[in-house]
């Protein structure tokens, strides 16, 4: 009935035979079926981004999320499936841009806006099809085919429904601020999408500390310190704190606690420098003209470093621009939005920020206004999609005002159960001091924002397409679809005037893209089905989903449990829940499984550039999809996985416990041509019975794993039940199993069973090829098609007994380890103290340990020393420290409570001392918090004979198994004459 095992299993082939196999028995399919018209589990996927390969790290997400739908479909929960992918966005245009050679915003509209955004949509169906076979590949199982893409026209009409409704409630403005801009994307950058370390590099920029000269006061000039040379050209003031003391150094105003060793010539404070006038450094060029330069007061000036007067350029920084609003100054913009400085600007124009450093440097030192020039190197902002070093531009940006949602957010999170629970404080944090939703991007293949301002004030927001439709007075018929070009040809009526308006060029922010899949993909609002009514615009062909009705949407919202990386607190917890609170006031999510970020084995973060990254397929075929499942749930999700091929070693060697198991049984049941029965009555002999009770604790500690969303607890307690079904049921049955028992050979089964069960969730593969290879005919032909095991009568006191007994023998082998004794020398005496209902096994222990006697007493093999803890008892004893020492080692010392002394008259605290156990001379001992075992290590003629029979008996074994014999193979042994003396040994036993 068994098919034999391989000695070592091939997880790369056996996976892609099991990956064939359930294609071809629709297992998946079979799964759903069987599910269907039970209990709902809803999960919603976060989409990941169908621009390039999936790599390692995504595959630790996906990992997780099949975890959790494997085992919720085994408890008999009906569920979605539904994967995602966004598909829009500066994700996208990036990496077309670079496909296509066009390193410009200019280029791009050269090349043409309808040809660009078919480029796009080619490369998000090419991904989508690549990551799709990858996810297969890792064992995912979800309901491809029918994906939701966040370019469909269906995802944008629900985003500009959300927009409307913002709008009517006063929340949409126009905002004219200094924000992070990306001088390669030429857009600027939002809040969410540039928070976090990863935003950050380390860059070395020119530093220089310049003179800025007084008006009026000869002699006298501001020391300011920059390193952004850029922002020169366009400086309108300088900062100064006003309780702050400055100190006139060489004719140069600077605070005065960053020239400790100066001697000043005059001493300030820095509202006596306030109003003061001052040359700027390029007052001749154009952008300067008309422009006085004047100190302002400033209580957030730097004293930690720099000159503690701050150059301030409005046109160039988020502060500055505010300070230009508080104290009327003007804002000179320096450049363009591709980085490059205005023809305003004179020699220095079409010059980049970096371009600009040397000429701007060489100025400063040919007027002599240079103090001095160097370098510095700092963390820096990039651009989250193409790592450009960003810069603060003044721009017109559209904003959803967060004020009046802020506190319903906070309160949604609070009932939110975050794994770990400490990311719900985070995102707490968010939510509490987060801006504004800066939602438009000045880009091409994205959401177009659907805002049509008029020259009369009105502010007209389209809510569908229907009202699109219903409004447009010219350019409907061309729109193929919802994006540019297309809808950039559709005028509609002004709502107020009736006037024709033009839409603005801006697209949309890609996280609304994302967050509004909780009712975009669950039909919201929507009548009734459509089908394929989701696939729609850009997504036709590409998906079949439908669009369901908005009873569907009761049913399936919110989602009982989501699932992303650390990052998307600010990005897709913190979008959809801001979407959902506005159009629902509910939670879109009820629970959230959070993790952190993939290094590799050494710790060091992945980067191809580096040569440490490791892509995905090669993970899969080097290692197996199991393996790298593995390694992700037996990591604690608040820290950060190292992912590499030794870690990968050393999960596939632990994993042989489980394989040698199965291998054993099955080689001893075809020996016997045993046949299971399952429904066999359950065997009393005492170990078949810890056994099946030990397998039902496993089956609870598992579910409860499941339940918490926390893998490392179920890989944790699964390789503890293995470690105990081989090293004590199989150790502790071998001759039952030579004799072939039944009973033994059934209840090894039975266990078996459960746990490729259990498993199954994170191990697929493995526990698909294991539960084949052991059913019986009257058994699902797959392990995802048997129901989820019961637990049964549990018994602790039972487990905890043979615990106990399992403690003594691992200390036993400690001691024996520690001595230099292999377990295949017999000694004479062992002595247990601190054990319960371990002395009931003598026997078992004595057996394992091969002792001849076990004694359960007092340990008196064992020596305390005890010494002084010199750094505290030396200055306490001084000249009597050598008399204390004397008498501790001599034991000449009284024992007090709570682990002190009392010695030649002293009270000595436990901390004052230094205690060492070991074993007396012809002892061997080991300890844990409870128990102490001992063994004698002297040997005696008679053990020493039984040691070597032993260890011929071991060389025997080893030599069958290099030469590929089976167990039921006879042997034919010859002895040398001088190893007579071990047949003699032998044939009296």
């Amino acid at each position: 009935m068994f098919e034999s095992l391989p000695q070592y299993p091939d997880h790369t082939a056996l996976e892609e035979e099991v990956l064939g196999w359930w294609d071809q028995e629709g297992i998946f399919e079979r799964l759903r079926d069987r599910n269907r018209g039970g209990p709902i589990f809803s999960f919603m996927d976060g989409p990941i981004t169908a621009n390039g390969p999936m790599g390692v790290h995504h595959a630790w997400g996906r990992t997780l999320k099949d975890v959790f739908q494997r085992y919720k479909a085994l408890r008999g929960f009906d569920e979605r499936y539904q994967n995602g992918f966004d598909s829009q966005g500066l994700w996208v245009e990036v990496e077309v841009e670079k496909s296509l050679g066009l390193g410009s915003k200019r280029e791009i509209e050269e090349y043409g806006l309808a040809q660009f955004a078919e480029r796009c949509k080619e490369r998000v169906a090419h991904y989508a099809k690549v990551i799709t076979d990858q996810s297969r590949r890792l064992g995912m199982w979800m309901d491809w085919g029918n994906d939701y893409l966040t370019f469909s026209d269906t995802n944008i009409e629900y985003i500009w429904g959300f927009l409307k409704e913002c709008h009517s409630r006063g929340w949409l403005y126009k905002g004219h601020r200094s924000t992070q801009w990306c001088p390669r994307c030429g857009t600027s950058l939002s809040q969410h999408e540039q928070s976090g370390e990863d935003k950050y590099v380390e860059l070395t920029h020119p530093s220089l500390y310049v003179r800025f000269p007084l008006r009026g006061r000869e002699g006298e000039s501001l020391a300011i310190w920059t390193t952004t040379p850029w922002t020169l050209p366009a400086n309108v003031a300088a900062a100064v704190k006003p309780d702050a003391e400055y100190a006139l150094v060489d004719g140069a105003w600077w605070l005065r606690e960053l020239q400790p060793d100066a001697s000043p010539e005059r001493v300030a404070r820095g509202d006596e420098l306030v109003g003061l006038e001052f040359d700027g450094p390029f007052d001749e060029l154009p952008a300067q003209e008309g422009i006085l330069h004047r100190v302002i007061p400033w209580d957030d000036v730097a004293t930690n470093e720099g000159t503690g007067i701050v150059h301030i350029a409005p046109g160039c920084g988020a502060e500055d621009f505010e300070l230009s609003r508080v104290h009327g100054l003007p804002v000179v913009m320096p450049i363009d939005e591709s980085g490059h400085m205005l023809p305003r600007f004179g020699e220095l124009a079409g010059l980049t920020t970096d371009e600009v450093a040397g000429p701007v440097t060489e100025a400063l030192r040919q007027r002599g206004l240079l103090i001095r020039a160097g370098e510095i190197t700092h963390r820096y902002p990039i651009c989250w999609r193409c790592s450009t070093p960003l810069v603060f531009r003044i721009v017109d940006d559209w904003f959803i005002a967060c004020d009046e949602i802020r506190q319903p957010l906070r309160d949604a999170n609070d009932g939110v159960e975050w794994t770990p629970s400490f990311y719900g404080k985070r995102m707490d944090d968010w939510l509490r001091n987060m801006g504004d939703w800066n939602i438009s991007r000045k880009r091409y293949f994205g959401l177009p924002l659907p805002l049509y301002p008029c020259e009369c004030g009105e502010l007209n927001v389209i809510g569908s397409r229907a009202e699109l439709e219903e409004r447009a007075t010219t350019g409907i018929d061309g729109l193929k679809e919802l994006h540019r070009p297309w809808i950039d040809d559709v005028l509609i009526s002004c709502g107020a005037c009736h006037a024709e308006v033009r839409r603005i060029p801006e697209v949309g922010d890609a996280w609304l893209d994302a967050g509004i899949v909780p009712f975009s993909t669950l039909g919201w609002q929507n009548p009734e089905l459509k089908e394929h009514g989701y696939a729609t615009g850009a997504s036709a062909g590409l998906s079949g989903a439908d669009l369901p009705d908005h009873s569907y949407w009761q049913r399936w919202f919110p989602a009982d449990w989501v699932s992303e990386s650390r990052e998307q607190i600010r990005l897709w917890f913190y979008s959809q829940c801001f979407m959902s609170m506005t159009l629902v006031g509910r939670s879109p999510y009820q629970a959230v499984l959070t993790y952190e970020r993939v290094h590799d084995e050494s710790g060091r973060e992945m980067h191809k550039s580096w040569g440490n990254a490791i892509e995905a397929n090669e993970a899969f075929e080097r290692m197996g999809a199991d393996i790298v499942r593995w390694l992700f749930c037996e990591q604690v999700p608040s820290q950060n996985v190292n992912f590499g091929y030794a870690p990968a070693d050393d999960i596939k060697r632990r994993l042989l416990t489980l394989w040698n198991s199965v291998k054993f049984f099955v080689d001893y049941a075809r020996i016997d041509e045993f046949t299971p029965r399952a429904e066999a009555a359950d065997s009393e002999q005492p170990l078949d019975r810890w056994l099946r009770v030990r397998t039902g604790q496993l089956i609870a500690d598992m579910t409860d794993a499941y339940e918490r969303y926390w893998t490392p607890d179920a890989t944790r307690v699964f390789e503890a039940f293995v470690d105990d079904l081989s090293n004590w049921y199989i150790r502790r049955s071998r001759r039952r199993f030579w004799k072939g028992d039944a009973a033994a050979l059934q209840s090894l089964w039975a266990a078996l069973l459960t746990t490729v069960q259990v498993i199954g969730p994170v191990m697929p593969f493995l526990a698909e090829h294991l539960w084949r290879g052991l059913r019986t005919d009257a058994q699902p032909a797959s392990v995802f098609l048997e129901p989820w095991p019961e637990v049964g009568d549990l018994d602790p006191e039972l487990l905890a007994e043979v615990a106990e007994v399992r403690r003594v023998v691992e200390l036993g082998r400690q001691a024996r380890g520690d001595a230099g004794l292999k377990l295949r020398q017999p000694l004479r005496r062992l002595v247990v103290q601190g054990a319960g209902p371990a002395q009931r096994h003598s026997d078992e222990i004595a057996e394992e340990l091969r002792v001849k006697n076990v004694e359960f007493a007092p340990v008196e093999a064992m020596e305390v020393r005890v010494k002084p803890n010199l750094p505290l008892l030396g200055p306490k004893l001084g000249k009597e420290l050598g008399a204390v020492r004397a008498a501790l080692e001599a034991g000449d010392f009284e024992q007090l409570a709570g682990g002190g002394v009392r010695v030649n008259g002293h009270d000595l605290a436990a901390e004052e001392l230094l205690v060492e156990r070991g074993a007396r001379a012809g002892w061997a001992l080991a300890a844990d918090e409870s128990l102490t075992v001992a063994v004698t290590t002297e040997l005696d003629d008679e053990l020493r004979l039984e040691g070597r029979v032993l260890d011929l008996i071991h060389q025997l074994n080893g030599m069958r198994k290099d030469a590929g014999l089976e167990l039921t193979d006879r042997i034919k042994v010859t002895l040398p004459d001088s190893a007579a003396d071990l047949l003699q040994h032998a044939l009296a036993d």
